[in-house]
């Protein structure tokens, strides 16, 4: 209300005031450290835009990354990293070095590749830098996506920091307002009684549950982990449209992809395109002179995605298996499988995306590998029960919105709430539902206890 009823040119102070207080609330013991390395990280490409000669432009341009990678290695892969070198030591029977564990700050793996697409962007001279510091920290803090994406590059929303009048319509808030109860409901109607099913079941002992409440545990956690964080984006997109800014889409669909490399043109696209034009293309791309170059630069930029996710070995092995299939899109997989048709495509691809996901929510490689085991531990055939209609009803919704745009009505409804303009009669049937989302929404945010963070580790 305070950032609407302000005039323009309060209107960043105020929302950058708003991020630095919400990051505060969340990680107090960190945000000095942050605004110490992004005051500097500024400065230093401040100078480097002032200047054309290649002798001071890469010094400048290295101290930068060295900041922004340093930061993210030494907060995330740290602890990693020692309990790795104890683990060797101790096979060795040599002792232990004597570690404080560090704790992770928030979003940290966001706000360091925003700060690096800042950086590279000026660089490149894809846009000019921003000349005042709290349009910067603005860009980095700005609070409806710090935490959770998407990835706003910097040169998509520069014009934006500076003059957002133009995007200062009600029927951007609306829509905004819209998009932003999608969201909410997505996390908070699917994603979180989904994940509850999936704690449990991947808390339990794995080698005391059946095959069914293993499989059941992973498609819960795959639908979890897709409603959770599109519904997220979509929330930050739907605040950005409040506030003016026209952040990314992030997801379209992905359930519905036809093999991997479909998949990560429409799950967390934000990432897929960072990780394109910022490390694969510099890699040499596609424009390499050998297919085990073009195999080995796919292979590394995965295992690198994997990493960014979590400070765990099973991050490494989940990105290494997307890599994997990746590889295989290429070489043949594509083309064996196309006669088999559009929906066994589908299905099998959905199959491999599950056996990644049990690796990514694993605590470790040895709980994974229990259960993967156990998921195809079939000794006799067991009809799936679900006691608990709620979750009957959430797994059901869950599998109908995952897939919906396999068919046309789907597409139709599907483009009708992501809708941005609509006449009176429109405005008014969508605000009802709308309002009656919002309404379950908050009974069931307040009714219940269980309402987790996935990202922590991200």
């Amino acid at each position: 209300m305070i950032y609407h009823l302000s005039p323009h040119r309060l209107r960043n102070i105020i929302l950058l005031l708003a991020s630095l207080i919400f990051y505060t609330w969340g990680a107090p013991d960190f945000i000095l450290i942050l605004l110490a390395s992004l005051l500097t990280n500024f400065y230093i490409v401040q100078a480097m835009s002032r200047t054309n000669n290649p002798r001071r432009r890469k010094p400048l341009l290295i101290s930068s990354l060295l900041i922004n990678i340093g930061l993210l290695a030494y907060f995330k892969y740290a602890n990693f990293l020692v309990d790795n070198v104890n683990f060797i030591l101790g096979q060795l029977g040599l002792n232990a070095l004597h570690w404080l564990e560090i704790a992770l700050p928030i979003g940290i793996s966001f706000f360091t590749f925003q700060s690096l697409t800042y950086t590279l962007d000026v660089y490149r001279k894809v846009h000019d830098p921003l000349n005042r510091v709290q349009d910067y920290l603005l860009y980095i803090l700005m609070f409806p996506q710090l935490i959770a994406g998407p990835i706003v590059r910097f040169h998509t929303v520069a014009d934006d920091i500076l003059d957002r009048r133009h995007n200062d319509t009600s029927e951007e808030k609306l829509h905004g307002i819209f998009r932003f109860i999608i969201g909410l409901s997505k996390k908070v109607l699917l994603a979180n009684v989904l994940g509850e099913q999936a704690d449990s079941i991947f808390a339990s002992n794995v080698n005391e549950l059946s095959p069914n409440q293993l499989w059941l545990g992973i498609v819960a956690y795959s639908f979890q982990i897709y409603f959770d964080f599109s519904g997220y984006s979509d929330m930050a997109i739907g605040l950005g449209r409040i506030i003016g800014f026209r952040f990314p889409e992030n997801f379209n669909n992905p359930y519905v992809a036809q093999n991997i490399t479909e998949f990560w043109r429409r799950w967390h696209i934000t990432l897929g395109e960072w990780m394109k034009d910022y490390l694969y293309i510099p890699l040499g791309g596609n424009r390499v002179k050998t297919v085990s170059r073009l195999y080995f630069n796919l292979f590394v930029v995965f295992l690198i995605s994997g990493l960014w996710h979590g400070a765990n070995w099973t991050f490494v092995i989940w990105g290494a298996w997307h890599g994997l299939f990746l590889m295989l899109d290429r070489a043949f997989w594509m083309k064996w499988l196309k006669p088999i048709g559009k929906f066994p495509r589908i299905v099998l691809n959905y199959f491999i995306v599950l056996i990644g996901w049990v690796f990514f929510r694993a605590e470790s490689l040895t709980q994974a590998i229990d259960y993967l085991r156990g998921m195809f531990r079939f000794s006799a055939f067991e009809t799936p029960t679900l006691s608990d209609s709620e979750l009957a009803v959430s797994l059901l919704l869950a599998f109908l919105f995952a897939f919906i745009t396999l068919s046309s009505t789907g597409l139709k409804l599907e483009a009708w709430f992501y809708r941005e303009k609509r006449n009176a009669w429109g405005n008014l049937s969508a605000s009802i539902l709308f309002a009656a989302l919002f309404i379950l929404s908050l009974a069931y945010v307040v009714g219940s206890d269980f309402n987790p963070f996935i990202y922590f580790r991200f």
